[in-house]
């Protein structure tokens, strides 16, 4: 199951605390989507030190879309991989 999280309107560190709290709440076979208006380069450390895995890339609007799921859970990392590709540009 895809979550689903619109930061880019919000001001920093909001987009930060946002994504965080929701990755903390990710269960089993769940994915978090963000959607940025910038790459939130801040996040990627602390999402390895939540044992977490991205997918990070722009559309074709420039917008910033990523997909965070838990390590190790290979259902939840197929499905974010799929949606990343439909999102974004190659």
């Amino acid at each position: 199951m895809e979550r689903y999280l619109d930061v880019s309107t919000l001001e920093a560190p909001e987009p930060l605390e946002r994504i965080l709290s929701s990755v903390d709440a990710l269960g089993r076979g769940e994915s978090l989507h963000v959607y940025h208006r910038r790459d939130p380069l801040l996040l990627f450390p602390l999402l390895q030190d939540r044992d977490c895995r991205w997918l990070s890339g722009r559309d074709d609007d420039d917008m910033v879309h990523v997909f965070i799921w838990r390590d190790g859970d290979d259902g939840a990392a197929r499905a974010a991989a799929e949606a990343f590709a439909r999102c974004t540009r190659a």
